[in-house]
């Protein structure tokens, strides 16, 4: 969708996935898959792409393998929608270098953590969020996923931001409710402030909530689903939009299919993405980022058995 007070004028709400970075059997960047996800996602109805965030391994990925991310994204889209680009790297000077990089790629926003190893302060992560913004001068996305960075963004800080204009918006990825809903209230007078959840299978209460759409890492296999679910809640179907999370819900147990004793946690998650786009023929390969194992046949199976379910096969 396409800043103002309305789900239909403002810049940044809907469906923004985080987009899976596909690798061939060899290991290398799978530029052909990633063109077939990229189209994907835009037919399945999604109103921006989140690229490289945590769905797209970023951590895994080197600076080489970043750009052609990057480019490979922005030639296939070819402006059809806003491009939202991670910038994640652990401190300040290091952000605004990749985030500069990550724009003349083609990014039109860059989604940027709070900082990461090194230890902050609340001050600190204000002043890290300010001094991006000073240096890039773009619309900037505060990303909330301390999980990953160990480092809650502190809520005082999100709104002095918000009402500041040094962010455009908050990717929530915390899985903590309450300061969410506490955020969507302190910000709701803020024309074109957009906040978004990362939680597949609490976006129904988030849209009741005031939420502005959803960055779900199982878009990238139901986009589609997501975009019935935002426009039921447009139009104040809710009996709608309940039915097709609880569809979603189910569609999301992909990511318990996985041997937890053979396979990590993140893995099994992203795993579990690629290999239903795999099941679905959209790439060509399941192949995770080294250190991280792919799932195997009989977790292959047990995810096809949940897509026939859901009525994606």
């Amino acid at each position: 969708m396409t800043a103002a007070t309305t789900p239909a004028t403002r810049t940044y709400s809907g469906v923004i996935p985080p987009v899976v970075t596909p690798r061939s059997a060899d290991g290398a960047i799978d530029t052909a898959s990633l063109e077939r996800v990229v189209d994907h996602l835009i037919d399945g109805g999604v109103s921006g792409l989140f690229v490289l965030g945590s769905s797209g391994e970023v951590p895994y990925l080197t600076n080489v393998e970043r750009e052609l991310v990057m480019k490979t994204i922005a030639a296939r889209n070819n402006g059809r929608v806003p491009l939202l680009a991670g910038a994640s790297e652990q401190t300040t000077a290091r952000v605004i270098d990749e985030g500069r990089r990550m724009l003349e790629l083609g990014a039109d926003a860059l989604v940027v953590t709070t900082p990461f190893y090194a230890l902050s302060n609340a001050a600190e992560i204000a002043d890290h969020f300010r001094a991006v913004k000073s240096a890039v001068d773009v619309d900037l996305f505060a990303y909330d996923v301390p999980i990953r960075t160990n480092a809650k963004l502190p809520l005082d800080v999100a709104i002095r931001l918000a009402e500041d204009g040094v962010i455009a918006g908050v990717k929530d990825s915390s899985g903590d409710d309450v300061t969410f809903r506490r955020l969507l209230l302190a910000t709701a007078h803020l024309e074109g402030f957009s906040v978004f959840t990362g939680h597949e299978v609490v976006v129904d209460g988030a849209l009741l909530g005031g939420a502005h759409g959803v960055v779900p890492g199982l878009g990238n296999v139901d986009p589609a689903g997501y975009r019935r679910m935002v426009d039921a809640a447009a139009a104040g179907d809710w009996a709608a939009v309940r039915r097709e999370q609880d569809r979603l819900a189910q569609l999301f147990t992909i990511v318990f299919t996985p041997d937890a004793s053979r396979v990590s946690g993140g893995a099994a998650g992203l795993g579990a993405f690629k290999t239903a786009l795999v099941l679905l023929g959209i790439i060509e390969n399941n192949a995770m980022s080294t250190p991280m194992a792919s799932l195997n046949e009989s977790e292959t199976a047990a995810i096809a058995d949940i897509l026939r379910s859901a009525g994606l096969l």
